[in-house]
């Protein structure tokens, strides 16, 4: 599926020459992840057409006359739509083109130089485990490094990722994004302009019953038993006193296999808790907590008479998705980072035979929609074991694994609109119920 990659804005910059480039602020995810020129993706492109051919989406040609407003707002569309789409295949995902460019760019970016450094990836239970690597290792490489200290096996390495978390002084735990595979932490967690913010180890699937594909290690469910201790902690996971009692009792007997067997009957085990958000169900400006995990989306809704209602909407029955930025970066030249001031995430979903939108107003929207992917590729990922006919590959947990789909039968269920212009479109969309999201 594709990647949250945007491009809102742009600025001209003058050269050594006295002529004047465009630069482009690229967004990965509702940060800043790089500035570069037309001139680095073209030769960027040209690389990896050496490498992969013609399987690659069109990039943008060049202009030799002086482009006007409207080409130019053309030219980043279509390098926006470039970089969501070249992310689709796996295969240029790992290669070393695109991760070498990535890393260089990240690194200009942010003026940072690439040398020796130490880094701490924090655990659910607060402690810091500190690695030497260089600030160009990627997350991926970060991720091996803290995994061989931990001793969890290689192989299991795709069922757990890093994050950039916040912590709150009044014990609140936030995630602020899942850290990409070719991102780099140390740079990551040096431009971003989140308060209190580190960089933390957590497992990254949403279907609890993929559990025990880690029981036969015992680093593996350390960590799955720290993270659900923290859960009940945090009140992400809802166990009823009954339950509270029996894992207590585990817990003093370290008895974490057991403790894990009975978690998996916990409310909300396994999810992730978004901060708190407003909704526009029943009414728009509506607070909720949202749960995303085991197959389904968990709203906790306070109703304008402060009674709660809890719904839930089963993942068979969102039909797509798509990710609003509502706002505008007024400081363009500026060291502004994030677009998480104003997004929205709204879904249709299916109801009594008819197809209805629920919007929810929250600065992860981005974090929502990649849980959302997830849980996707985790269900066509047990799909095909099912079916042997079907193909699919799955570049993430069980990196070595391949299946097979027919083309036909893959869909992209999310989108992402960037600017207003846009974003007045999706309105007309969304009351026709027409909207559609089949290129992923």
């Amino acid at each position: 599926m594709k990647m949250h990659f945007c491009i809102p804005v742009s600025q001209q910059r003058p050269d050594a020459l006295g002529g004047r480039y465009v630069l482009y602020s690229v967004y990965l995810d509702g940060f800043l992840f790089c500035r570069v020129r037309y001139s680095q993706l073209h030769r960027w492109n040209e690389q990896l057409r050496r490498v992969f051919g013609n399987c690659l989406p069109p990039f943008p040609p060049k202009y030799y006359l002086a482009m006007t407003t409207a080409m130019a707002d053309e030219r980043r569309d279509q390098l926006e739509q470039y970089l969501q789409n070249v992310t689709v295949n796996p295969n240029v995902l790992r290669s070393d083109v695109f991760i070498e460019f990535l890393k260089l760019v990240q690194l200009n970016t942010f003026n940072i130089t690439a040398e020796k450094a130490s880094l701490y990836v924090f655990l659910p239970d607060g402690r810091g485990i500190e690695v030497e690597i260089l600030t160009s290792d990627t997350a991926e490489r970060v991720l091996e490094v803290v995994s061989y200290k931990l001793g969890l096996h290689r192989e299991l390495l795709g069922y757990f990722g890093l994050f950039l978390i916040r912590d709150y002084k009044e014990g609140k735990l936030s995630v602020v994004k899942k850290l990409m595979d070719f991102e780099l932490p140390y740079v990551s967690l040096q431009s971003c302009d989140v308060e209190n913010c580190k960089v933390g180890l957590r497992k990254w699937y949403l279907d609890p019953a993929l559990d025990s594909m880690l029981m036969d290690c015992r680093a593996a469910v350390d960590l799955l038993y720290i993270q659900a201790v923290q859960d009940t902690e945090k009140e992400w996971a809802r166990p009823t006193q009954a339950q509270r009692q029996e894992l207590e009792a585990l817990r003093k007997e370290d008895n974490r296999t057991k403790f894990l067997e009975l978690y998996q009957q916990v409310q909300h085990y396994g999810c992730l808790q978004l901060d708190p958000c407003t909704c526009n169900y029943p009414e728009p400006g509506c607070e909720a907590v949202i749960s995303v995990g085991n197959n389904e989306i968990s709203c906790c809704i306070t109703l304008p008479d402060n009674q709660t209602q809890d719904i839930v909407f089963q993942m068979n029955r969102v039909k797509c998705w798509q990710v609003t930025f509502l706002g505008t970066l007024l400081d363009m030249d500026g060291p502004q980072r994030t677009l998480n001031q104003n997004l929205e995430l709204r879904f249709q979903y299916s109801e009594d035979s008819y197809w209805r939108w629920f919007v929810i107003y929250t600065k992860q929207a981005f974090l929502l929609s990649s849980c959302l992917k997830k849980m996707i590729s985790e269900k066509m990922v047990k799909l095909a074991a099912e079916n042997p006919e079907m193909q699919i590959e799955v570049p993430e947990q069980g990196k070595n694994k391949k299946y097979h789909i027919r083309q036909s039968q893959r869909k992209d269920y999310s989108s992402f609109l960037s600017r207003k212009s846009k974003t007045n479109r999706a309105e007309d969309g969304c009351g026709s119920g027409t909207i559609k999201e089949e290129d992923l």
